[in-house]
């Protein structure tokens, strides 16, 4: 469907908005890895972006649970006070000078979906990448390396990632639980 130079999803989702030939304002990426995503999650994320004229890119996050707070697969995220991230990370963040997981405080885990300005999906793909981008191995560190705003809501959603071999089994279950094989 895309080219095998696209690096990431974001860059996959430009060069299919190219060759449909069509005119979009907003396009939505729901990563391959978080199948059980919810409607409510995907007009939330896109509201939000409509919302926040500054942002050129939305996300959603919900509440990490502690066990999950040093897996590198299970991307962490900080927001401002209005909002808008800060930063992503594989490692936990904030992280605190024990060096222990905080039992009260609101860590947020990062969920597969982002939705863009499609004319900024152009520019993101001209972008060289950055530091952090490279170091983290995470494609919306570029965007705000770069200065852009990108958007973030919290929602609450019970993830079920698939992040290794081990988590199929665990979404097949669940999709028959939930009737949705």
């Amino acid at each position: 469907m895309t080219s095998e130079s696209c690096r990431n999803g974001t860059e996959r989702c430009n060069e299919a908005l190219q060759k449909l030939g069509k005119k979009y304002d907003i396009v939505v990426n729901i990563q391959g890895d978080e199948p059980l995503i919810e409607p409510e999650i995907i007009d939330g994320v896109v509201k939000a972006l409509q919302a926040a004229p500054d942002a050129v890119f939305s996300t959603a996050v919900t509440s990490l649970k502690p066990e999950d707070a040093h897996d590198p697969n299970r991307v962490k995220c900080v927001v401002d006070n209005r909002g808008y991230a800060i930063y992503f990370s594989r490692g936990l963040i904030p992280f605190n000078k024990s060096g222990k997981v905080n039992q009260q405080f609101p860590y947020l885990l990062h969920l597969g979906i982002q939705s863009y300005d499609a004319k900024f999906l152009k520019i993101y793909s001209d972008l060289q990448p950055t530091p952090l981008q490279l170091e983290e191995d995470l494609e919306q560190l570029k965007v705000l390396e770069n200065g852009y705003k990108m958007k973030v809501i919290k929602v609450n959603h019970e993830a079920h990632g698939v992040d290794a071999p081990e988590d199929v089994e665990k979404i097949e279950s669940l999709m028959r639980e939930r009737n949705l094989s």
